[in-house]
């Protein structure tokens, strides 16, 4: 280690300081770090299809969609996303309906308007070419820190890091911080995030630590024994982390109603008004009028999970002429195709429901009368609501 290494080396340690690895004091430490990385990274990166382009627009519509939400969950709204829109003049000529229904169903809908209005932005303020730049990136509407930094490396080499929190988590087991929040955007993380990044290989580098995050140095029972920085990790195994919120419980009642108006199906939904505090001008099952339930009439049963709160919807089916029983809608009612339902930006528990019950394509499972549904992706996070406060 050279001689400035072992001071600061020295110098930690007379502190008494638990967050300092050593190996990284000198160059030798960081570009063994950077070796090892990228050659796990190219021997075992998933094959996913942003990955096939270098298209910027492209990895910018997965990096927004892959904010706060599984891989699994963004491959095939990037699919159907990037088939609808594939250029950014394509989406910056939609109209903002036609983006959030492609977008319906993945949750933080701040992100698609965000989106959108970027694209608009490149197109008439910098003749349709997306900045190459971090710096320039982020005063994009909507682009954050991370964003911008994984799509400035990615699609255009530069050699700036990009923090998500499967790399805040890596970085601070490897390091042996202790968790805080937002430590990575503002402190000693990201400090250690710029030394590391590869300069000869910015992106990759990136996507290789958040590749270990999300398969490897996972947030329980992290797999360290096949982690290709397990030797200089000051963790090796899981880090403490605040203790969860307890998750509060909500029951709600939503009404499917179908009518055949020859030759096509119907469905009767509510659309919230434009000044609607979440998810405004998004189209949703009615809700039933509080103590007007009906046993008899119910469909489904599921949990629907937004935030610290579990949402325990029951789905009743009643007839056109019982429209009596349905709460005062506060935005538009109308009867719906069917078949234009995929047309309409949709609130997710509302997607969920006419999945669940093959009103809609997407689901494959048997369709039980009463199923405990999945938490939604992202639920801990989410902070659009998919049913309205004041819903009961």
């Amino acid at each position: 280690m050279p001689e400035e290494g072992t001071q600061a080396a020295d110098e930690i340690a007379q502190r008494g300081d638990r967050s300092y690895n050593p190996g990284m004091a000198s160059k030798q430490g960081k570009a063994e770090f950077r070796r090892d990385l990228l050659r796990w990274f190219d021997q075992n990166a998933r094959d996913l299809p942003w990955r096939r382009t270098r298209d910027p627009y492209a990895i910018w519509v997965s990096e927004t969609m892959l904010q706060q939400t599984r891989v699994a969950v963004v491959i095939d709204y990037y699919t159907r996303f990037m088939e609808r829109f594939p250029t950014l003049a394509s989406l910056a000529e939609a109209k903002e309906s036609e983006v959030l229904a492609q977008w319906s169903g993945l949750g933080y809908y701040r992100r698609a308007r965000a989106l959108h209005e970027s694209a608009r932005a490149v197109m008439a303020e910098h003749d349709g070419k997306i900045p190459g730049v971090a710096a320039e990136l982020a005063r994009l509407p909507g682009v954050g820190v991370y964003t911008a930094g994984a799509v400035a490396s990615i699609a255009f080499g530069e050699c700036v890091a990009a923090i998500d929190g499967n790399v805040e988590r890596v970085l601070t087991r490897y390091f042996g911080h202790e968790p805080v929040p937002g430590a990575a955007r503002s402190g000693e993380l990201r400090r250690n995030a710029e030394e590391l990044v590869d300069p000869d290989r910015p992106g990759a580098f990136n996507e290789a630590m958040m590749e270990l995050g999300a398969t490897l140095c996972l947030p329980r029972a992290p797999l360290c024994l096949t982690c290709p920085l397990r030797q200089g990790c000051a963790t090796r195994g899981e880090h403490s982390v605040p203790r969860a919120r307890k998750m509060l419980s909500r029951e709600i009642g939503r009404v499917l109603i179908q009518r055949r108006q020859w030759p096509r199906t119907e469905v009767l939904l509510d659309q919230r008004p434009a000044d609607a505090p979440q998810m405004p001008c998004f189209w949703e099952l009615p809700q039933i009028r509080e103590g007007r339930e009906i046993k008899e009439a119910a469909l489904l049963t599921l949990r629907h999970s937004i935030t610290n709160t579990n949402y325990y919807v029951t789905v009743y089916g009643l007839n056109s002429n019982e429209q009596k029983l349905l709460s005062e809608s506060h935005g538009e009612r109308a009867w719906v195709p069917v078949r234009d339902l995929q047309g309409r930006p949709l609130t997710g528990l509302t997607l969920k429901i006419l999945r669940r019950l093959k009103v809609m394509p997407g689901y494959s499972g048997r369709g039980p009368a009463i199923a405990l549904d999945e938490v939604a992706p992202d639920a801990d996070l989410e902070f659009e609501l998919a049913v309205p406060e004041n819903a009961t």
